[in-house]
């Protein structure tokens, strides 16, 4: 039953986070939003929603091993796993003003990240100045995008466009959204339940679970959205999809659930998977800036590295 309530989960998150993602935009769209910002804030916020109600189902059950190691287990996996599989689709061109803005902004993030755990926890106080942080550097962006065109609002315009949306009224739209944020709810509760239990069952800390099982799951509407841009010739939206749901994971998603309830941070996480994170940040950021491109070998190594940092995970439980 735990096996099935994981499964049924997964598949809600997926089902769910793409039908938000969808729904929402095209509600964006039939209001007039412009792609700047579909791409910018809806995207951003719907790709990471899997994210967000894990998090915080798990906060409230008790589980902070599992909210926090969804959190770090999704950017490790985000650039490790999804950034390698879509350069090992298609080279991922990289725009030299993004990296050096959205590139600087993850690296201050992730370091922001990584002092709050090695702290051991991550309170109220630190999770509002996470939001207020992600509120500036959305609100910044923004201001300056609507004042010079740059490399980076056509990027954020790509992805407001890479979705295929529902045709028709805005009203079917709207039920999109509303059927896609139910099954992400009720899935992310079903995956905290059953990776609970599962953890129980076997005898497995909860950060494990939510370093793997919980922290894919949740990461499936960004390999989506990755590997649709990769297949079109998209490559920056698939930089810049990683790019994002990483700068949203801690400054949004970390910082919601710590103001929500207090995360205490389990000594594994601080111990090494946090520093898992911290490489991974670096290797990426290196690989964009060599040649303004990630290309198929990096993508190579970078799934290489992240199946054998599961690997470590599973034979050292």
């Amino acid at each position: 039953m735990d096996i099935v309530l994981v499964l049924a989960g997964l598949a809600g998150l997926l089902v769910g986070g793409d039908m938000l993602v969808r729904g929402a935009v095209a509600l964006a769209r039939a209001f007039g939003v412009s792609p700047l910002l579909i791409g910018l804030t809806i995207v951003g916020f719907g790709t990471s929603a899997p994210e967000l109600v894990t998090s915080l189902q798990a906060a409230f059950a008790g589980s902070p091993g599992i909210a926090i190691g969804n959190i770090v287990g999704s950017n490790s996996g985000n650039i490790l796993l999804i950034l390698g599989i879509g350069a090992l689709i298609a080279p991922i061109s990289v725009a030299p003003e993004v990296l050096r803005r959205d590139g600087t902004v993850l690296a201050l993030a992730t370091l922001a990240c990584a002092g709050a755990i090695l702290a051991g926890g991550v309170g109220r106080m630190v999770g509002g100045a996470f939001v207020v942080a992600l509120a500036g550097y959305l609100l910044a962006t923004v201001f300056i995008e609507r004042r010079r065109h740059t490399a980076a609002a056509e990027m954020y315009e790509h992805e407001a466009e890479v979705l295929p949306l529902p045709r028709g009224a805005t009203w079917r739209a709207a039920l999109i959204l509303l059927g896609g944020l139910a099954a992400t709810l009720l899935g992310a509760r079903f995956l905290v339940d059953g990776a609970i239990s599962l953890a129980g069952r076997f005898g497995m800390p909860e950060e494990v679970i939510g370093l793997t099982i919980v922290a894919i799951g949740t990461s499936m509407p960004e390999l989506v959205t990755s590997v649709i841009a990769a297949r079109k010739g998209q490559g920056d939206v698939a930089f810049g999809n990683v790019v994002g749901s990483n700068i949203f994971n801690i400054l949004g998603i970390l910082g919601i659930t710590a103001v929500v309830s207090q995360l205490a941070v389990p000594a594994s996480i601080a111990g090494f998977d946090i520093w898992v994170m911290l490489a991974a940040t670096v290797v990426f950021l290196i690989f964009a800036r060599t040649g303004w491109r990630v290309g198929r070998r990096e993508g190579a190594a970078l799934v290489t590295a992240y199946v054998a940092y599961i690997g470590w995970l599973i034979a050292t439980v």
